[in-house]
């Protein structure tokens, strides 16, 4: 199987871990470029945005409000070694629209238990917590060393693209 071939193919991963997911790993950088990582509850809007909230002070939100950028892993943290699927992205990071508070609210909500969910209260100005959301530009998935559609030993990462118009392959 090709690259170009695969790339398309397995697009269906990004919707499917997107939905069965409830943490990401967020890696930030601060202004001097200093990584950071955390795992962050989301909530998908579509396969490219995700939104979570976060207190304005936590490490992350201050290096996005630094420095945009992002990269984000999405796995199965119980899968035995071996089994895991995983999908990565790059995106552009900030807090959501004040205009889109609601809905981001209301898709954040249907993730969260009973009891357990967000009220408009929680967010600012008033509130501890802002809707930050990740503008997704790339979207890569694990492929597992020795996969027989593929010619890797070692593990790798395939660019994926949503079907429709024509894409450039990226290999990572």
């Amino acid at each position: 199987m090709s690259q170009r071939t695969g790339g398309l193919t397995m697009w269906e991963t990004v919707p499917r871990l997107l939905a069965q997911h409830r943490y990401l790993v967020l890696g930030t950088a601060d202004g001097e470029g200093r990584p950071w990582t955390s795992p962050v509850f989301f909530a998908a809007d579509g396969q490219h945005r995700v939104l979570w909230v976060s207190s304005p002070d936590s490490r992350h939100s201050r290096n996005i409000a630094a420095r945009p950028e992002v990269a984000i892993t999405v796995f199965d943290t119980a899968a035995p070694v071996g089994g895991a699927e995983a999908i990565y992205l790059e995106a552009a990071a900030g807090s959501a629209a004040d205009d889109a508070r609601a809905a981001d609210l209301a898709s954040l909500n249907t993730r969260l238990p009973t009891g357990h969910q967000l009220v408009p209260e929680d967010l600012g100005p008033t509130g501890p917590l802002l809707v930050y959301q990740a503008a997704i530009s790339r979207h890569f998935v694990l492929i597992r060393g020795g996969d027989a559609r593929f010619d890797n030993v070692t593990d790798a990462r395939l660019e994926v693209f949503p079907p429709g118009p024509e894409h450039t392959t990226h290999t990572a």
